[in-house]
């Protein structure tokens, strides 16, 4: 199911198989709907390693007991020929030029973390910077 104009549902499903659960379509809708101005704007792909996670594989991979994948309102994304701190930057462009939602923007050695909680979170958790 198309939720926006490049994004699937089920490229936001958990990587254990379960499909994003529908009380939380629509916080996969505004999430998709952000990373729809991403791609736009960079006019690129935007590949989604994570979305959803259930809580199962939360647990399993050590994510967050908080964490943003568990009601989908939140994608590791990245962008095929951009490094991830080039995604990052574009991404906070993005969100002081009032384009993106302000939520929570991590940035990781090989992705990008891109969440649209109802608050402002920044972290950095390279290993090589």
């Amino acid at each position: 199911m198309k939720i926006s104009r490049n994004f699937d549902l089920s490229e936001f499903a958990c990587n254990d198989g379960t499909d994003v659960p529908a009380e939380y379509l629509p916080n996969v809708i505004t999430l998709a709907k952000n990373l729809q101005v991403l791609r736009d704007t960079l006019k690129k792909p935007v590949t989604i390693n994570s979305g959803y996670r259930s809580p199962d594989y939360n647990k399993k991979i050590g994510g967050a007991s908080k964490s943003q994948h568990l009601v989908a309102k939140a994608a590791d994304i990245r962008v095929p020929g951009l490094l991830a701190i080039e995604v990052y930057n574009v991404i906070l462009r993005l969100i002081e030029q009032g384009k993106m939602h302000n939520g929570g923007l991590g940035l990781y050695d090989t992705f990008v973390h891109y969440d649209v909680r109802a608050t402002s979170a920044r972290w950095d958790f390279r290993k090589k910077k």
